[in-house]
């Protein structure tokens, strides 16, 4: 699967309430890296915000405005 996201460009990270709504968790995160698709064939990135710099899943992200 090819990544949807590019380098640079600014994301937001989702996350899945309780009652399976997604919304935001955190800001802004710049996509670093581009990495191998997870083990379910998911595309990954490295990301960063002022808060430090995590690894996500695609589907856990959306464009930021």
């Amino acid at each position: 699967m090819s990544h949807k996201f590019k380098i640079g460009q600014h994301v937001r990270q989702l996350g899945i309430s309780y009652a399976g709504n997604k919304s935001i968790v955190d800001g802004v995160f710049e996509v670093v890296r581009l990495m191998p698709d997870d083990r379910a064939g998911e595309p990954t990135y490295r990301v960063r915000s002022a808060g430090g710099e995590r690894a996500v899943r695609e589907g856990e992200l959306t464009l930021a405005s």
